[in-house]
């Protein structure tokens, strides 16, 4: 039972299951919500990710196996694609339970993003259209937070805007190790066709753009705006990062790296929404 669990675990991409949750939280937290709310909204999350995770292994099982992956246990011979189907589909359930139960809209706008994602899964990962299932999910992670709320409400058009632009940097730099291995078995999404370099300095340009709404745009948002210090703080950290990145994208084969540092600003710019006390609700 504890071999079959870790096998799933390792099925479900945990890295970007984790990070996603996290950042969940963090935006329920910035919002106001009671730690049991934001408990609701991690696991809602967590578990929808996970569908989402398993569901890339079940349906990839061959392309997988075909390219020799080490990393994905259903490759292996680990555990069977019937079980990360299976786990799939209960994962789904469980993420739409709970979604529901913090309300209509917020489980509604949840659907909406698991559904964007199992799209990009079953076969928008292999058109030029494949970011736009992570621009769609991402840009309504925000909203997913606020209608979370009691008092349900859209989140502020930036804080969507900066979910969207987010959206391509993580596409981008998630399948930028993989682009060979992609080629070989007859993916050809957006990143795989603007090629290795061009596609990375898209994914830091875009971070860097995500960094500069959320000063912008916060502070134009009436409501609420983060202080000064807290607003430059994150913008320099940010714009470091997608500096970075940029170097590493000219200079070195792609790696994982790539794909951590944009996570890892993601929750820079969350903690920095939170400690300025912005309003994310339109």
């Amino acid at each position: 039972m504890l071999a079959r669990a870790t096998t799933l675990a390792l099925s479900s991409h945990p890295g970007p299951t984790l990070a996603v949750t996290l950042l969940s939280a963090v935006l329920g937290v910035a919002v106001g919500m009671t730690p049991l709310r934001v408990f609701a909204l991690a696991l809602a999350i967590a578990a929808g990710q996970l569908s989402i995770g398993l569901s890339n292994d079940w349906i990839d099982a061959d392309r997988d196996t075909a390219v020799g992956r080490t990393d994905k246990p259903v490759a292996q011979g680990l555990v069977t694609v019937a079980t990360v189907r299976t786990a799939a589909f209960a994962s789904l359930t469980v993420s739409l339970l709970v979604s529901f139960a913090l309300g209509l809209a917020a489980g509604t706008a949840h659907l909406v993003f698991i559904a964007s994602a199992w799209a990009y899964n079953a076969g928008l990962k292999r058109t030029v259209f494949s970011v736009v299932p992570f621009v769609v999910s991402f840009g309504l992670l925000p909203t997913i937070v606020t209608l979370a709320l009691p008092d349900p409400a859209t989140a502020a058009p930036w804080a969507i805007a900066v979910g969207a632009v987010f959206g391509v940097s993580i596409h981008f730099t998630n399948v930028l190790p993989d682009l060979v291995d992609d080629a070989r078995t007859g993916i050809a999404g957006l990143p795989h066709r603007l090629g290795r370099v061009t596609a990375g300095v898209v994914a830091f340009v875009a971070l860097a753009v995500a960094a500069v709404l959320v000063v912008v745009g916060a502070r134009l948002d009436t409501a609420g705006g983060p202080s000064a210090v807290v607003a430059v703080v994150g913008l320099v950290a940010s714009l470091s990062i997608a500096g970075w990145g940029t170097v590493l994208v000219v200079t070195r084969p792609p790696s994982r790296l790539l794909f951590r540092l944009v996570v890892v600003a993601s929750l820079l710019i969350a903690v920095q929404l939170g400690l300025g006390g912005t309003r994310l609700v339109a």
